[in-house]
């Protein structure tokens, strides 16, 4: 699925893994109904709830551009107690 990205490990969401909660980069395009069913099917696990965000523009000049435009939203996914995504493992 290309409007998935990449999963994010910063040192946020690394703390919010013992909560159960998972942090993927997604398409800007994609909604939460499409991101819940792909998580489902791929990994065998019950999603409980999700979040998402916009990340913030990056100031700066480069060229005759300002700024740089943000393609990509952040999804957090909240998955049953005892369930795990094995790529954050």
């Amino acid at each position: 699925m290309d409007e998935v990205k990449y999963p994010v490990l910063t040192q946020k969401s690394i703390f919010i893994l013992e909560m159960n909660q998972y942090t993927f980069n997604v398409d800007s395009q994609l909604n939460k109904t499409r991101m819940r069913i792909w998580i489902e099917h791929l990994f065998n696990v019950k999603v409980i709830a999700m979040n998402n965000y916009r990340l913030p523009k990056k100031g700066g000049k480069r060229g005759s551009m300002i700024g740089n435009p943000i393609h990509c939203k952040r999804m957090i996914i909240v998955v049953k107690p005892r369930a795990s995504i094995p790529i954050f493992s």
